[in-house]
């Protein structure tokens, strides 16, 4: 399945998650013993993503790549997340399979739900720390937010930037650069 070794308990519930057929347009991922489901996304998260994702490709480090729903995988804490944008080595394409050590992704980017805002604002606010995912930059189109978490540790990230859109976000290496945010459109209410 890959190179890390997977936990019983985690491996079942895995080899679970993947058994299942999700709906077209839903995506599946893990947080400990619960699987969550999720509607894929709005033409305006689409678009946010797109904003985003073209400014991160101009400074990307020559040796990752961008990756739209790419399973993160990190057994040895019981976590599997699906982040909507994230940029992992191009040594990570020849282990082949599906998922990606977590650890190995230089940030995770993820556009707010309007369907399941809680998953993104609470439950990768808390896993993504624990999974060693360096940055985690969080758009809010609800509230015309953003959120750039850096300096992981075992407690959560040690970092909090806080922002509208509008403002620039300081993005630190290793893509170190200034994401503009006035193209981002709210969702309509």
């Amino acid at each position: 399945m890959s190179e890390f070794q997977i936990p019983e308990r985690h491996a079942r519930l895995l080899a679970y998650a993947q058994s299942l057929t999700p709906p077209a347009g839903w995506k599946i991922e893990i947080s400990g013993d619960e699987i969550i489901m999720m509607a894929g996304p709005s033409v305006i998260h689409q678009r946010n993503l797109l904003l985003i994702r073209e400014q991160f490709d101009a400074h990307r480090p020559a040796d990752t790549m961008p990756s739209e729903n790419t399973d993160l995988a990190s057994p040895n804490v019981g976590k599997l997340r699906n982040p909507d944008l994230t940029y992992i080595p191009l040594s990570a394409v020849e282990s082949g399979g599906s998922q990606v050590p977590a650890d190995q992704a230089a940030i995770a980017v993820e556009i707010v739900s309007p369907s399941n805002p809680e998953n993104d604002l609470v439950g990768k606010v808390r896993d993504y720390p624990l999974m060693g995912i360096p940055l985690y930059l969080l758009i809010d189109p609800r509230e015309g937010a953003i959120t750039l978490y850096s300096e992981p540790s075992g407690n959560g990230y040690h970092q909090r930037w806080d922002g509208t859109f509008g403002d620039r976000v300081p993005i630190p290496a290793p893509f170190d650069f200034e994401l503009a945010t006035d193209g981002l459109i709210r969702y309509q209410a």
